[in-house]
């Protein structure tokens, strides 16, 4: 029997409110995240995913309220992500509601923090975000970038910032490291509502053999479907939910159109 593809609306909280824009700029207000989070739960949403895009110190106690409040309103995994650097942040978030933990930048600047989380709290914990875009052949000063063997890269600061580490080669050792999930977020993508990036999910989906989250890009409830043929485990998206350009009912609808076992 195959295993149900999970639809997860995306929740980016900055100062305690829901916001999104186009590639992580131009952000606006997308209302209270609790009240969102129990409509999502209320329509058949398969887990919750918030990133605190504030993701500092000054910021963690709003989040870890939001955490708190939206745990104690919804019965459907919740995943947090955003400024989680060390063990103690996972235990914290945890101890707040959250079922499992998100971590990009962290993980970047040392790998083996991933080992110490997974080994502390068990791989199911434990996400790996990647921010990956294509690498573009000019860097900002106008010197030509080292291409990577994917062909996609590593970023941070939403998509912003290079790392030059590839992409495909990142989950693989995210994988090795004992992450239970990749959340692979198309920067290129993001916001734009063109669909998923699907060649980046493909080469992903074969380099790890574990779930990967396919997020950015979705704009039509037909974009969906093709992210699983892809290799997607479970989709993600924001605006178009937050919005009201689509409900979670319509994309499962979609999705099991196409022969695809969702809950």
């Amino acid at each position: 029997m195959s295993v149900a593809v999970r639809v997860i609306p995306c929740l980016d909280v900055d100062d305690g409110r829901v916001v999104k824009g186009v590639n992580f700029e131009n952000l606006r207000d997308a209302g209270d995240p609790v009240e969102l989070a129990a409509r999502y739960n209320d329509e058949g949403a398969d887990e919750l995913t918030f990133l605190d895009v504030t993701a500092s110190s000054s910021g963690r106690g709003t989040m870890i309220d939001v955490v708190r409040r939206t745990a104690d309103a919804v019965f459907i995994p919740l995943t947090v992500g955003g400024g989680i650097r060390t063990v103690d942040d996972v235990d914290m978030m945890l101890r707040a509601g959250a079922d499992k933990v998100s971590v990009n930048t962290a993980a970047i600047a040392r790998p083996e923090v991933l080992s110490e989380m997974s080994q502390r709290f068990g791989s199911q914990c434990i996400v790996l975000s990647v921010d990956a875009r294509t690498v573009p052949e000019l860097g900002p000063d106008g010197t030509p970038n080292a291409p990577t063997p994917s062909g996609w890269e590593v970023t941070t600061h939403g998509g912003r910032r290079s790392t030059g580490i590839d992409a495909v080669e990142w989950a693989r050792r995210g994988e090795e490291l004992g992450v239970g999930e990749i959340l692979l977020n198309s920067m290129d993508a993001d916001g734009t509502k063109a669909g998923f990036d699907l060649p980046m999910l493909t080469a992903v989906r074969a380099a790890v053999s574990i779930p990967v989250i396919a997020s950015g890009g979705a704009g039509r409830v037909a974009d969906f479907a093709p992210a699983v043929k892809a290799g997607a485990d479970a989709v993600l998206a924001a605006s178009v939910f937050h919005f009201g350009d689509m409900t979670i009912g319509e994309v499962k609808d979609a999705m099991r159109a196409e022969g695809i076992t969702v809950r």
